[in-house]
């Protein structure tokens, strides 16, 4: 199930980092069959390493062959994201839907269709892998079950997706302003998936246990005995439910839910089939400790600490990213659309930072929470040997091999291992939950100064800086290549001038002006310039007056007409100064206006 919401996540990054390139690569169609050709190879490579491993599957070990199937697994599941990105960014495939209406509506049926067309991908994997799966676990599941149950899973994965992106889009549609420009903000996108992320892990559980069609755990003794035991933990739930994973064959539980009311206590058919009481008290005991220890709010917290993340610096490191040199050097010599290839490696970009974060940040945090909610049956059962022979039953029913890594898990050795360990010594008990605290401890820390390093790069001078250098950057390659643009020359112009370089400021506005007289801007910010200088070398008010008058005429608004007012005042000419500056009050907006009527008083005394 993790696995399959990274994959999830991660095509939902390509997706949306897509961007269409100004010319096509090909018809759509041409691309589609060359998608489909992709995907009929796709099946037949799927088909040909499972059949291998099903013939070899009886002269290995269990252990062994177990490993090579979830190794096989994983691979396919990674190309079949490696598929998606090439129908995407190299297919251009997208770029078909984007002329229907409907999607030019409501954007989240465009990345639905693609989708799908990634679980199909993923479908493909899971069916024409069912034959080795049986040979090695043995369970008796249908093909059809397999992939339905598999499917089952991914709901809630896109579940929350499906909503948050179609809520969107109905504000879109709807007739008010406010919510729509709201959304267009980094702080209001931020603010609205903070409120549906709370809203979702709070009522997102009633609408799971429908999908996953759960049913009430019936009247009994085992009812009763962990009803007993959530009683006795303190432990707060809606209901105890059947959970039907792959026809309940599995030997596990489960719970889900933020908050008790909406709180929800899963079990399997085969955990109450396959286990003795006790032992299915110390699973239970595993999840209670979920709770009890916060681990669900703890997930958002890492989450919403990956949201910052992003927010704070990938726009920076997207800029660091687009202008480095061997980048900009791939474009020139292979005349890649500039569009298209900045999206690609955004979205590669996008996909490393979330693989890196959620394998290693979140990995590590999960295995160690699912450490201390197994120590959490020391709280509540003198022994944890019960706990120990469940794991040990798990790993010689599902054919799991006992000491297979896992990026979420710990091990079912280590696991064991690390009871038997607090059987002999409780201490290590106090020293895991220690160990936890300080993770906890130092994650916060680093949060807190993404979080000050951030606003720095979004909102503060650093950011400014980091911004007009990659600016000038990009300003210079291009005119390099291309030197007759007098609105990249103004850009230029702009970037020098803020960064008090006056000179060249001077030079590049002079040379825009002269491949277009009618460049307003480069007139205006000249004019300024030329006005305003500390240095007498660049002070030129008669030049500026010519500039600013030009400026006015193809551009009266109210901050060129105060740049022809301060020119008319340097020349001495108050009574055009004032006149003017009076016609930038009239027509500047209400914040402006304290500036302009300090101008204009300015401009009367001098008179």
């Amino acid at each position: 199930m993790f696995g399959n919401f990274l994959y999830f996540i991660v095509v939902l990054l390509i997706y949306s980092t897509y961007h269409p390139p100004e010319t096509p690569t090909a018809a759509p169609g041409e691309t589609i069959p060359m998608a489909i050709a992709l995907a009929v190879a796709f099946a037949a490579w799927v088909h040909l390493n499972f059949g291998r491993l099903a013939r070899a599957a009886e002269t290995l070990s269990p252990a062994l062959a177990d490993i090579r199937f979830s190794g096989l697994v994983t691979r396919f599941s990674i190309l079949a994201v490696a598929l998606f990105a090439v129908d995407v960014y190299v297919l251009d495939l997208p770029a078909g839907l984007e002329a229907w209406p409907a999607i030019q509506a409501a954007p989240t049926l465009g990345a639905l269709v693609f989708l799908l067309l990634f679980i199909a991908h993923l479908a493909i994997v899971w069916s024409l892998s069912h034959g080795a799966y049986e040979k090695i676990y043995a369970t008796g599941t249908s093909r059809r079950t397999r992939v339905l149950a598999q499917l089952a899973f991914s709901g809630p994965v896109l579940l929350p997706w499906l909503a948050l992106s179609g809520i969107a889009d109905i504000i879109g549609l709807l007739p008010f302003e406010t919510p729509k420009r709201l959304l267009t903000t980094p702080a209001g996108e931020l603010a609205y998936f903070l409120i549906f992320l709370v809203l979702t892990s709070v009522f997102g559980p009633s609408l799971i246990r429908r999908f996953w069609r759960c049913r009430p755990l019936e009247d009994g003794w085992m009812r009763l005995r962990i009803e007993a035991l959530c009683r006795r933990a303190g432990l707060r739930y809606a209901q105890i439910l059947y959970w039907p994973m792959f026809g309940g064959r599995m030997i596990t539980a489960g719970v889900m839910g933020l908050v008790g009311r909406f709180r929800y206590i899963l079990v399997t058919p085969a955990l109450l089939r396959e286990l003795a009481p006790e032992q299915i008290d110390q699973v239970i005991a595993h999840e209670i400790g979920h709770v009890k220890r916060r681990h669900l709010a703890f997930y958002l917290l890492f989450l919403t600490g990956y949201i910052l993340l992003v927010y704070s610096l990938f726009e920076a490191a997207a800029l660091i990213l687009l202008q480095a040199e061997p980048v900009h050097r791939l474009v020139q010599v292979l005349a890649l659309d500039p569009v298209s290839t900045g999206s690609v490696l955004l979205g590669l970009a996008m996909v490393a930072v979330f693989l890196v974060y959620f394998r290693l940040v979140f990995g590590y945090f999960m295995r160690n929470f699912e450490r201390q909610a197994d120590l959490y049956v020391f709280r509540l059962f003198p022994s944890a040997r019960p706990l120990i022979a469940t794991l040990a039953k798990i790993a010689a029913v599902s054919g799991i091999a006992p000491g297979k890594p896992d990026w979420h898990h710990f091990s079912i050795s280590e696991r064991i291992a690390y009871l038997d360990r607090c059987e002999r010594d409780p201490r290590w008990i106090a020293s895991h939950d220690r160990k936890v605290t300080r993770s906890i401890a130092g994650y916060l820390a680093a949060l807190a100064a993404v979080a000050v390093l951030g606003w720095q790069v979004n909102f503060g001078e650093t950011g400014r800086r980091l911004g007009a250098h990659f600016l000038e950057t990009a300003a210079t390659r291009e005119l390099a290549r291309n030197p007759h643009q007098p609105d990249l020359l103004t850009l230029l112009g702009d970037i020098h001038q803020s960064r008090g370089r006056l000179a060249e400021a001077a030079a590049a506005y002079e040379e825009a002006i002269s491949l277009d007289p009618r460049q307003a801007r480069a007139l205006n910010n000249l004019a300024w310039l030329y006005v305003t200088a500390d240095d007498p070398a660049l002070r030129r008010p008669e030049r500026a007056l010519e500039l600013a008058l030009r400026a006015a005429a193809l551009d009266p608004a109210p901050h060129v007409l105060d740049t022809l007012a301060e020119s008319y005042y340097a020349n001495g000419r108050f009574a055009e100064a004032v006149a003017t500056g009076r016609q930038a009050l009239e027509a500047a907006a209400p914040k402006d206006r304290a500036y302009f009527e300090a101008q204009l008083e300015k401009f009367r005394e001098g008179r």
